[in-house]
């Protein structure tokens, strides 16, 4: 395959390593190489399997829809776009392109995903969660954060599930799920050590995604990587 990462931050450093580690063919640009999508053209996608974007929401926005007017196919791990989630999904079916995206690649992430699904079906506790990333990260609560709000909300509508947020310093990514009842707390934590875990995910997605037509979440699809 050939891949073409969009962001040449850390994440999407890494994901350009791990793919060229798994043997495919990687072209990279950042923000300023590619200001408002004008670098995703048909010439310049000829030939690419599969676009991965780790930039910004306003920018991921523009790269998604010149990517899938063109039919292409593109992985997404930005977040705070989902306001134009639906227009998205339809320009993807719309074209016969490709979209998976998420709030978080990580494996490790989609299985506290589940767990959390499972902890809200206790009866008599109070949920809230709190999540720590590093001082560039821009959206707040994170993506992540609020999957895990949804799916709490998805199995007990209603209540109350507030979120803590910090940004510190060059922090990977920390997320905690707390229930808390008048006998005891549960918690659960996932504490990335690094965005390697990430990278390797969405790189597994975009290995998953080629040749596929239509718009998928991380969450639906991993059990199948």
């Amino acid at each position: 395959m050939l891949i073409l990462v969009l962001g040449k931050g850390k994440t999407g450093t890494l994901v350009a390593e791990v793919a060229r580690e798994r043997g495919h063919g990687v072209r990279a640009l950042d923000i300023n190489e590619n200001e408002h999508a004008s670098a995703l053209t048909a010439p310049s996608l000829a030939g690419v399997d599969v676009v991965v974007d780790f930039t910004a929401p306003e920018a991921a926005v523009e790269n998604m829809r010149a990517v899938l007017a063109l039919g292409g196919h593109i992985v997404v791990g930005t977040t705070g776009w989902y306001a134009k989630m639906n227009e998205m999904k339809a320009l993807a079916l719309q074209r016969d392109g490709g979209l998976l995206y998420g709030t978080n690649f990580s494996i490790g992430v989609q299985k506290l995903f589940r767990l959390t699904a499972e902890l809200a079906k206790l009866d008599g506790y109070k949920f809230s969660i709190e999540e720590t990333h590093h001082v560039t990260k821009l959206d707040a609560p994170s993506g992540t954060a609020l999957t895990l709000k949804e799916i709490i909300l998805g199995v007990r509508p209603g209540i109350d599930v507030p979120i803590e947020s910090h940004r510190v310093g060059d922090a990977k990514g920390e997320h905690v799920v707390h229930a808390v009842s008048d006998h005891d707390t549960l918690e659960l934590m996932h504490d990335a050590h690094s965005r390697r875990g990430f990278a390797l995910g969405a790189v597994r997605g975009a290995e998953w995604l080629n040749g596929k037509h239509g718009a998928w979440e991380f969450r639906e699809i991993f059990d199948q990587l």
